[in-house]
């Protein structure tokens, strides 16, 4: 078990700010110093390089860190192993989980409420970002286990497919775009358009296929760029604007009539999200056991 000095180092390195980490771990600044300092004694070696009021890690710093995340991640295996090595059904250990919005908000919780009903002694918990932000998180170890969408920058962990979804051009049922419906992909150059920040996943597929019928992010008349589904979905609403919006996101407010799909010839935009892990952690237990369990879950109602 790493002592409690070690966990405070890696709270400091992972925020770069002993104020931060003071905040992170509820305990005061100079207890955070006293820390690093008796860790410091105990190597050695000097752990952090102080210029002014920013820190850094020494190289020193850096292996220390190294060792521990990877102490971290067989603690946690040891964990679940030791607890599940009679009965797979007594799991005890923590998940750390990421996932980018559409799934974070819409495909996600239901599996969350089912596993922890199955699971009890298992403790998870859910950050939501989008697609860059959680890819970033896994490689700081600041999760153990990520779902995103698309496959760029895949080779920097490993993936498994995990759901497709559909992204569809809505607008509201209040917008003049929808007297239509039926749209050539040339009239895209001049509707109103509100989009996902840059970095968003959705916004990446939406580029993609675009790109793929000649049409690029400057051609188009974008109105608002907007941070996470709810906020494009809520601007959408209430303005004449489309939006590219997961079907699952917006599934309530079609059938309430409140939204109105549009219909773009020869237009389709299917994704798949995946379940990313760091090289190494793919015969994690826990992990292996909630992709198992996700899987199944939407399985059953294909």
């Amino acid at each position: 078990m790493l002592s409690f000095k070690h966990e405070v180092f890696l709270e400091v390195a992972r925020q770069l700010s002993f104020t931060k980490a003071s905040q992170v771990l509820y305990i005061s600044q100079p207890a955070i110093t006293k820390h690093i300092q008796q860790l410091e004694e105990q190597y050695k070696a000097s752990l952090f390089e102080r210029k002014g009021s920013q820190i850094s890690l020494t190289e020193a710093g850096r292996i220390l860190l190294d060792f521990i995340q990877r102490a971290k991640a067989i603690e946690k295996q040891l964990e679940y192993e030791i607890n599940t090595y009679r009965d797979k059904f007594h799991a005890k250990g923590e998940l750390k989980l990421g996932a980018s919005t559409t799934v974070a908000l819409y495909i996600i919780p239901p599996i969350l409420s089912t596993f922890r009903r199955k699971f009890p002694d298992v403790r998870i918990s859910l950050v939501n970002r989008n697609t860059e932000n959680v890819l970033k998180a896994m490689l700081d170890h600041e999760i153990d286990l990520g779902i995103i969408e698309g496959k760029n920058k895949m080779s920097m962990v490993n993936s498994e497919s995990f759901i497709a979804d559909e992204i569809i051009p809505v607008c509201s049922s209040q917008s003049y775009l929808a007297k239509k419906i039926k749209y050539s992909i040339d009239d895209l150059r001049t509707m109103p358009i509100a989009l996902r920040e840059r970095g968003s996943g959705t916004l990446s597929v939406v580029k993609h296929v675009l790109g793929s019928h000649g049409i690029k992010m400057t051609d188009l008349n974008i109105t608002m760029r907007l941070g996470g589904t709810e906020a494009l979905k809520n601007f959408v609403l209430a303005d004449d604007s489309l939006g590219f919006l997961s079907s699952r996101a917006v599934s309530k407010e079609l059938a309430a009539g409140e939204l109105v799909r549009l219909y773009i010839d020869n237009l389709s935009m299917i994704r798949h999200f995946y379940f990313i892990q760091r090289h190494g952690d793919e015969n994690h237990g826990l992990n292996d056991a909630f992709i198992k369990f996700s899987k199944n879950h939407y399985n059953m109602k294909l």
